[in-house]
């Protein structure tokens, strides 16, 4: 029962996607966390627990993060958000690669062309103020 899961044929994408994520953060934070750990004393009270220590925690606490992912994205609110947030990406109506290109090209464009006009406003009020006396070069 605690490890049961709801609605196991809905959101299956997203529930993988959240779960694989939050874990890949929680790898990389718990190999920060061994790299800290190895500044420990090779002795501590005369037992040699630094590999223990230095491996051991983070391996737990990744555990106990995949355990706590596990009971998240099935929780019934959690996993009835996932599912319909991945309801609503199917209904996503996705660009072509050529709308993309084409818009792409737009933007591009439209940048340079207000940069020029920017540009030559600003010689304009520079060549203005030049001969009003208020700017001196």
């Amino acid at each position: 029962m605690a490890f049961e899961i709801y609605k196991p044929g809905q959101g299956k994408y997203t529930r993988v996607v959240t779960f694989v994520a939050v874990m890949c953060l929680g790898i990389i934070g718990a190999y920060q966390l061994s790299n800290t750990l190895s500044g420990l004393p090779d002795k501590i009270a005369g037992i040699s627990m630094k590999i223990y220590l230095q491996y051991g925690i983070p391996t737990v606490l990744v555990a106990l993060l995949g355990l706590l992912m596990f009971h998240i994205v099935n929780r019934v609110r959690s996993a009835d958000f996932l599912i319909a947030t991945e309801g609503e990406m199917k209904k996503v109506a996705w660009s072509s690669r050529k709308e993309i290109v084409g818009s792409t090209k737009v933007v591009i464009v439209t940048s340079f062309i207000i940069a020029a006009l920017l540009f030559g406003v600003d010689w304009l009020f520079v060549v203005l103020f030049q001969k009003i006396g208020l700017l001196q070069m």
